[in-house]
């Protein structure tokens, strides 16, 4: 049997690669983690930030319910309360479908 190199998963992400991924400064990314208490970053002895899978995976909910929803930090922050099982569901729904959408803009540019 070959030998399959599984992808490497960091375990911790800086401040600044949590910004990049959402293309904002690290100022948003500090704001939001002071005003969501779902954000809870790990910080070493220099004190920086670390954030997990598990903030970045947070982070990208709230940037969904802020950024391209509309909603408001308190409107966020109570759908987050509420229904936070259903606030993942939608937004992996969302993801699977832009996939879906680039996909096929792929394929009508190769026709």
């Amino acid at each position: 049997m070959p030998y399959v190199k599984k992808p490497i998963e960091k375990l911790y992400y800086s401040i600044g690669e949590v910004a990049k991924m959402f293309d904002v400064n690290t100022s948003l990314i500090r704001f939001w983690e002071k005003e969501f208490d779902i954000i809870k970053p790990n910080k070493n002895k220099k004190g920086n930030r670390l954030f997990t899978k598990e903030d970045v995976e947070n982070f990208h909910l709230i940037y969904h319910l802020v950024k391209e929803r509309g909603f408001t930090l308190q409107g966020a922050k109570d759908q987050i309360r509420g229904n936070k099982e259903e606030s993942f569901e939608t937004l992996e729904l969302v993801q699977r479908l832009e996939k879906v959408k680039s996909f096929l803009l792929e394929v009508k540019e190769a026709l």
